[in-house]
């Protein structure tokens, strides 16, 4: 038989029913069926979705291998086993209670061979969730993670050229319960010849469990900045200091850590708050720095700060601050050439924020007109303060999930 087209690898556990649509997304593909294969790996599951895999693979029109193994605690053995019995040219990542878009396969099949490009993203849709928007602009043939969003979506749900998994042998994690794939799909972009966008054309719909048993809604944040700080290590050991690199940065700082420091963190326990800022603190310790902070917004960039430096009782006022959706009134200096944002402990010579921390920078809209002294026309430095809230550059990040979609 000719070298498969793509081997599709499946991870599935306690997955019934929705491998039956799963599958069905496979058999719909318009590759010829004889180009595909698939490796299911079920790892532990009590609820029959072995014997399920089992009778749809008897009469699925592709080979479907079926493979049967205990529980691994993560998603990333059973991945790695798919991919070890792999000998598709490309290899795509299809969680079992997933499903494929129709011609997705032969779409980024088609954009990988035209233009050489190792990993393909094709445009993902949420079913009862969220999914990622910022990469999904436009199509592009050729891109890289430093010119594009695609940094903000570390999912695994993408269409990989198996020669390059296996030249620089790229596994996925198996000590990790979550954030697997962020380390996976980020180093395959590090090490990628260029990597490719479809925007218009729905190629995997990402499906929202109402179980429970979806690996990202479980664990607690403890397992989650780990594998933050471990992207971070990777950026850092792949990517030479500078710009290029602050950038990538902030991945994990924006994506594992703040939503842990936002409204979820008022809801905590004092314990709680107290053992968050405790294994995050190698993280800030390591990689965070003014370069990374300048990027980000300032209250991003505050709260980030009063985390680094372990201030409890200041973080949980920028958070409430953050919360409540105030809006800091703009502080105009240097006849508008500065502005700096009145954010909770501002020039509090007690709490010492530095003012770099609160300085706005050009390029974003200003607050609203209640914010501002407007009690007469605005004047030149007012108007510049309406464009130097945020800082530049950022795409918004993929919606919530700890090991990113």
């Amino acid at each position: 038989m000719a070298q498969p087209e793509v081997t599709v690898v499946t991870g599935a556990y306690e997955a019934v029913p929705y491998p039956v649509e799963c599958l069905a997304s496979l058999e719909a593909q318009t590759i010829d069926p004889e180009r595909i294969e698939v490796i299911a790996v079920d790892h532990g599951s009590t609820d029959g979705t072995g014997e399920c895999l089992e009778e749809l693979a008897g009469r699925a029109p592709m080979p479907v291998t079926v493979i049967r193994q205990a529980d691994s605690g993560g998603p990333g053995g059973p991945r790695n086993i798919g991919l070890d019995r792999a000998t598709g040219r490309y290899v795509f990542f299809l969680d079992a209670d997933d499903r494929l878009g129709h011609e997705a396969l032969q779409r980024m099949v088609a954009m990988a061979d035209r233009a050489g490009t190792d990993v393909v993203l094709g445009r993902v849709e949420g079913v009862n969730r969220g999914a990622p928007r910022s990469m999904w602009g436009r199509t592009l043939e050729r891109t890289d993670v430093h010119s594009s969003p695609v940094k903000y979506t570390l999912s695994a749900q993408k269409l990989f050229r198996r020669a390059l998994l296996v030249r620089q042998g790229i596994q996925f994690d198996e000590s990790l319960f979550t954030g697997e794939d962020a380390l996976f799909t980020m180093e395959a972009y590090l090490r990628a010849n260029g990597v490719s966008v479809i925007a218009d054309h729905t190629c995997c719909c990402l499906v929202g469990r109402d179980d429970g048993k979806h690996v990202t809604k479980s664990g607690s944040h403890t397992l989650r900045f780990g594998p933050a700080r471990r992207l971070a290590d990777l950026i850092a050991a792949l990517v030479p200091a500078g710009p290029r690199r602050d950038r990538l940065m902030l991945r994990p700082f924006t994506v594992a850590l703040l939503p842990q420091f936002g409204p979820r963190f008022l809801k905590d326990s004092d314990r709680v708050r107290r053992h968050k800022l405790e294994p995050v603190k190698p993280l800030m310790d390591a990689r965070w720095s003014e370069d990374v902070a300048r990027r980000l917004k300032v209250e991003e960039r505050l709260r980030l700060r009063l985390v680094a430096e372990q201030r409890l009782e200041l973080l949980t006022d920028a958070v409430k601050f953050t919360a409540e959706r105030k809006q800091a009134s703009a502080l105009p200096e240097r006849r508008g050439r500065r502005v700096h944002l009145v954010y909770p402990h501002f020039r509090d010579r007690a709490a010492g924020v530095p003012d770099s921390v609160c300085l706005a920078s050009p390029g974003r809209p200003a607050p609203s007109p209640a914010t501002t002294r407007a009690a007469r026309p605005p004047s030149r430095a007012a108007r510049r303060a309406r464009h130097l809230l945020t800082s530049p550059g950022r795409p918004a990040p993929e919606p919530k999930t700890p090991a990113a979609a």
